[in-house]
């Protein structure tokens, strides 16, 4: 079983209103194609965060529109495609009419963005969205945001925004849920991050060395556990990454069982070298089947 963990379609109703997601976007047909020829099962549909929202007239009208047509997308391929909603962060009022929405409508994960306008998702108004989440079994992914992602005032440039700041901001993101409490607040929510949670894997060990240094001077508040402590429980999907090092290095920060193949599909559309990876490590066959598929279709069940 393989089941890619990250893969975006937008659908045309909402394409138009961006700027950058038109070309390629929309096309669930190559997908397919592609999933055929690699045995890929199934396939995570998220929301690659966009600036349609501004042309949409906020957030409750993208949601209207993507949330429908993913959900028809899914139902057209029945059994090929996971749908996941998003929600309208603009309106927390409607929120909680959303969320059953997204659940009538048969999406059985949530897609949300690692910030929104500065706000991370350890901002009160996403309790109610985490405790949905654990009542219904629904897992959150979390992808970079795009739009005025972290350091974006300081640094908008085509190459080093996406390549630093888009995963930076979601390293941002885990640090602050984790320091607001929101991974004990909700122990029961699978909370599945893009890009190995971005550079966390490199610097858990100096969130730990830190952490245990600025605790002995009362510098840092006690969070019961080193920080690498939290991160070994959360879930971390491989965004089509093509090499073998970064994978052993985020095994180095959670176990098999926490990491989830994902194409990136269609910003990445090598599914041979990022499958490749898997089978390049030294992993047993018991491992690989864990990361390629059975992870999340355990999340799932």
């Amino acid at each position: 079983m393989i089941i890619d963990a990250h893969s975006h379609y937008m659908p045309p109703e909402v394409a138009a209103h961006t700027a950058f997601f038109k070309e390629y976007w929309s096309d669930a047909a190559k997908q397919l194609r592609l999933m055929d020829e690699y045995h890929v099962d199934q396939a995570v549909l998220l929301y690659p965060t966009s600036d349609a929202h501004l042309k949409m007239g906020g957030w409750q009208g993208v949601c209207k529109e993507y949330n429908l047509r993913i959900s028809e997308l899914v139902k057209t391929h029945q059994g090929r495609f996971i749908g996941a909603g998003i929600l309208p962060v603009d309106a927390p009022a409607a929120m909680k009419e959303e969320l059953k929405r997204i659940k009538d409508l048969g999406l059985k994960m949530l897609s949300l963005a690692s910030s929104y306008e500065g706000k991370y998702l350890d901002d009160p108004m996403f309790d109610e969205v985490f405790e949905f989440a654990a009542t219904h079994q629904m897992p959150v992914h979390v992808h970079p945001q795009i739009m005025n992602p972290i350091g974006q005032e300081r640094v908008h440039d085509p190459l080093l925004s996406p390549v630093l700041e888009y995963v930076f901001d979601v390293s941002m993101c885990v640090g602050k849920m984790m320091m607001s409490g929101v991974f004990t607040k909700h122990p029961n929510v699978s909370f599945i991050f893009a890009h190995f949670g971005g550079v966390l894997p490199i610097v858990k060990e100096r969130f730990d060395s830190t952490y245990s240094m600025l605790r002995r001077r009362n510098f840092v508040k006690d969070l019961g556990q080193n920080p690498s402590g939290y991160f070994s429980r959360l879930y971390f999907d491989m965004s089509g990454t093509r090499s073998a090092g970064s994978l052993q290095t985020a095994l180095e920060m959670t176990d098999a069982k926490h990491i989830l193949w994902g194409s990136d599909f269609p910003a990445n559309q090598n599914f041979k070298d990022s499958l490749s990876v898997i089978s390049q490590g030294i992993l047993s066959l018991d491992t690989r089947n864990l990361i390629l598929g059975e992870n999340l279709h355990n999340l799932l069940v």
